[in-house]
Order: structure tokens, then sequence, then C-alpha cells
């Protein structure tokens, strides 16, 4: 019997393990978005930069996929391979005393909890825009 509780932690252990790792990858992923959103806004950035930067994070926060994630394999390959690589050469055109100042205050912006009215707000105006799109649709 306590053989078999070992063995049930183990794999619970194993099983968790993954998905700590994602949800890491996935944090790292939101300071990222985070350290470019302010990096863009600091007047030391320079231009082609700010709009590289701009579109990545724009891209990032936007419902709407390069390739729809209901696609097998595929649905998922722009959030897992090339979102990460886009801001990773943003990064590269913004200057290291710019980046170093952004990811301080990504760092504090994460810290933070998020705001639940916020989200509902934004729900409730994607909800009017579909509801006016349908009623001029029709």
């Amino acid at each position: 019997m306590r053989g078999d509780k070992f063995a049930a932690a183990c794999l619970l252990r194993q099983l968790s393990s993954p998905m700590a790792t994602l949800r890491d990858w996935a944090r790292s992923l939101k300071r990222q978005t985070l350290t470019l959103y302010y990096a863009t806004r600091d007047p030391r950035t320079p231009w082609y930069a700010k709009a590289v930067a701009g579109l990545i994070v724009a891209y990032a926060i936007s419902p709407i996929d390069l390739i729809p994630d209901f696609i097998p394999v595929l649905g998922y390959l722009d959030e897992v391979i090339l979102l990460p690589l886009a801001i990773a050469f943003a990064l590269r055109l913004i200057p290291e005393p710019v980046i170093a100042d952004a990811r301080v205050r990504a760092e504090t912006a994460a810290e933070r909890s998020t705001s639940r009215a916020a989200a509902v707000v934004i729900i409730l105006i994607w909800i009017l825009l579909g509801i006016l799109a349908f009623r001029a649709w029709t």
C-alpha cells in the first residue's frame, strides 16, 4: 500500500512538472511582451524598433491569430515559435539600457494583480462590436 502511494506521488510530481514549466514559460512570455511595451514608450528607443515592437505587442495581445488555434498542431505554432522569435528579434533592435529599464518596469507590473474589471470591460467591448457587426451584416 505504501509503495502505491509513493508511486502515485512520483507520477503526480512528473505530471505537474511539465505544467509548472509551461506556466513559467507563459509568465516569461508575458514579461517579455510587457518589456517590449515599455520599451516602445521610451524616447531612447529608435523609431524602427518602436514600430516593430509595437506590431509584435499588438499581435501578442490580439485575440486574432495568424494561424487559427483550431488547426491541429499548426494552430499553436504562432504562440509557441513565431511570437517568441519575434520578441527576441525586437529586443535586439532596442538599446540595452532601454531594455534594462523596461524589464524593471515589466517585473513591477507583472507582480501587481490583474484587473478583472478591465477584462470585463474589454470583453463587453468585443461583444458590442460583434453585435454591431452582426446588425450591419443583416
